[in-house]
């Protein structure tokens, strides 16, 4: 992108970023619709979700917006992905069966953000919801004939039951992308616990996910 693009999306961020914490619907479409003709606009509106997310999501942890402008912002985004993709027929409609999870863990911050992020970026994405156990992964994986998992954790105790978890998975063609708090302080526990990468925030994720994809293919 150049300067001005650069210049326009900060700008576009904090309005959107506004509608968003105001429950505006139609002032959130408005502003990522402005990107829908652009030859960019796969990485625009990517960049202009994952930045507004993580600012809420950083305001609530520090007590400024409340956890239902936090959901109802996740929720908007969606939306508004599902809406404007599907017109831009941009939709990745042959991928390798892409699943997302939190990790025995509730805090669905985190998932949100990736979810959005890679809905923005033209992938299908199925949630799986949150607080799930290695056996119940194990036997999504298995019905859904699941190719990429993605799972978020919170504390480093689900983190560190993940290496149980890809012992489970073992013979069952699976890619494990893990993320969250414990992995961002510890560069090499994603190792340790088996996984097949890490990512450490929604832009990088999206790299790993097109890059796995494009080798699955």
């Amino acid at each position: 992108m150049n300067k001005k693009k650069i210049q326009d999306l900060k700008y576009s961020t904090v309005q959107f970023e506004r509608a968003l914490l105001a429950i505006d619907r139609t002032t959130a479409e408005r502003i990522i619709s402005e990107f829908k003709n652009d030859p960019d606009r796969m990485q625009i509106i990517s960049e202009l979700v994952t930045n507004a997310l993580e600012n809420i999501g950083n305001a609530w942890e520090e007590g400024k917006v409340a956890l239902s402008q936090v959901y109802m912002s996740g929720i908007i985004c969606e939306e508004l992905i599902d809406k404007l993709f599907s017109s831009f027929g941009n939709k990745q409609i042959n991928n390798p069966v892409i699943a997302i999870a939190v990790f025995e863990d509730f805090h669905v911050l985190g998932k949100r953000i990736i979810y959005s992020t890679l809905r923005a970026g033209g992938f299908n994405i199925i949630d799986l919801g949150n607080g799930l156990s290695a056996e119940t992964l194990v036997k999504e994986v298995k019905e859904k004939s699941i190719k990429i998992l993605l799972l978020s954790v919170l504390m480093l105790p689900s983190a560190l039951r993940i290496k149980q978890l890809n012992k489970l998975l073992t013979g069952i063609d699976v890619k494990v992308i893990v993320g969250g708090a414990p992995f961002r302080f510890d560069d090499r526990l994603w190792i340790e616990v088996g996984a097949d990468a890490t990512g450490k925030d929604p832009s990088e994720t999206l790299k790993i996910v097109t890059k796995l994809v494009g080798e699955i293919k």
